[in-house]
């Protein structure tokens, strides 16, 4: 994937912003991290996360396009100072339009926090945490009829014992002598582009400002333990194969206090035995003899929902397909449904009783057949069927 903002969502420089959005929605399905199989995946999502971050905000698409890529990640690197308004490298005024307010504040320092996950400390966003994936099988009839399905799933939860906070509650708390309480760490210097300030995610407290004497015994300082979750989902009908329900707050706890990822439900519908499933119809292979064949008859068939009739007209040739329309598969949002395909196939007899043997030699001998009788068949006729 390129580096350009634009190459990494896949949208021209003159893309709107909804283009830019559905085109970070397709592309975040696909390299996120918890369902791409790519090995590049993290990497690649937050390049992802990134572009829609700058170009979705009219400011710092503004800039990003007046600066050019390289000058841009080289700005957000540094950190401007919003004190130094005299060029940043002769690029005359304020290379980001009056987006900053103090440092990192109200600019880059955003696209920091909303990519990266904030700087920790006071005032921080809180982040949701991850998204979960699960898989779920069910049968054809499930899927005509919609389903409710209860399942269990292994997941992280947030530790009882602390409440998610990582160390009991009683456990003393001191200011973070590194940070000072803030969770970050800056540091001012002058640089080609001017007067930066750089920011960073404290170590020693990880972000969160403080620094307690001890941790949780349950979950060692994770705030969160893996258990057993038994849920019930609602399957609509006409789902198909490798669609994905999304049950919301159901995933990973957040790491900081925000709400829960979710969970992702990959359905997979088992094969069935009688019917083939192409999209909202079904296919059907029907036997009938011969005779139905010549002189047509009505036949039933099997559904999803019960018997149906249909005729068969005189002269059908083997492997016609006849349409009954609406008895395939219900549309998802109840747009309607599919139809049934019964595709018929002339049945040869493997073994004829006397009058069945005379009736078909009479037969073969009026349309100038002539008849070889061997292994006690009609090989001719059995061609023919």
């Amino acid at each position: 994937m390129s580096e350009d903002f634009y190459d990494v969502l896949g949208v021209s420089s003159d893309a709107s912003t909804e283009e830019i959005k559905q085109a970070y929605r397709e592309k975040a399905t696909e390299y996120h991290p918890d369902v791409s199989d790519d090995p590049n995946a993290e990497e690649k999502f937050k390049k992802i996360q990134k572009a829609k971050q700058v170009l979705t905000d009219e400011e710092k698409r503004q800039a990003y396009d007046r600066m050019g890529h390289n000058r841009y990640e080289q700005a957000e690197k540094h950190g401007f100072d919003a004190g130094d308004r005299t060029g940043a490298g002769g690029m005359g005024g304020d290379p980001f339009g009056g987006m900053g307010g103090g440092g990192m504040g109200g600019g880059l320092g955003d696209i920091f926090e909303q990519v990266f996950g904030g700087g920790g400390g006071r005032g921080r966003r809180q982040r949701s945490g991850r998204d979960l994936r699960t898989e779920l099988e069910i049968d054809l009839e499930e899927a005509f009829t919609g389903v409710e399905k209860q399942f269990t799933i292994e997941r992280p939860e947030s530790c009882e014992a602390c409440h998610g906070e990582g160390h009991p509650p009683d456990a003393d708390a001191q200011t973070c002598p590194e940070c000072r309480g803030r969770g970050q760490k800056r540091q001012v210097q002058q640089t080609p582009l001017g007067r930066v300030q750089q920011t960073t995610t404290c170590r020693r407290c990880e972000g969160e400002g403080t620094l307690y004497s001890e941790t949780c015994s349950e979950c060692r300082g994770e705030g969160y333990v893996r258990n057993e979750a038994t849920l019930t989902v609602e399957v609509p009908a006409g789902i198909q194969d490798d669609q994905t329900l999304r049950m919301e707050r159901e995933g990973a706890p957040s790491p900081d206090g925000g709400p829960n990822g979710d969970l992702l439900i990959d359905i997979s519908i088992r094969e069935h035995e009688e019917f083939e499933r192409e999209g909202d119809d079904l296919r059907y292979r029907l036997p009938i003899s011969f005779p139905q064949a010549t002189f047509g008859d009505t036949a039933e068939v099997p559904t999803l929902d019960g018997m149906a009739e249909f005729d068969i007209p005189a002269g059908t040739q083997s492997g016609e397909t006849f349409r009954l329309e609406g008895k395939g598969m219900p549309r998802l949002r109840g747009r309607g449904t599919g139809d049934l395909y019964v595709q018929v196939q002339i049945v040869t007899p493997e073994s004829l009783n006397e009058e069945q043997r005379e009736a078909l030699e009479a037969f073969a001998e009026a349309g100038g057949d002539e008849i070889e009788v061997k292994d006690g068949f009609f090989e001719k006729i059995k061609r023919a069927f």
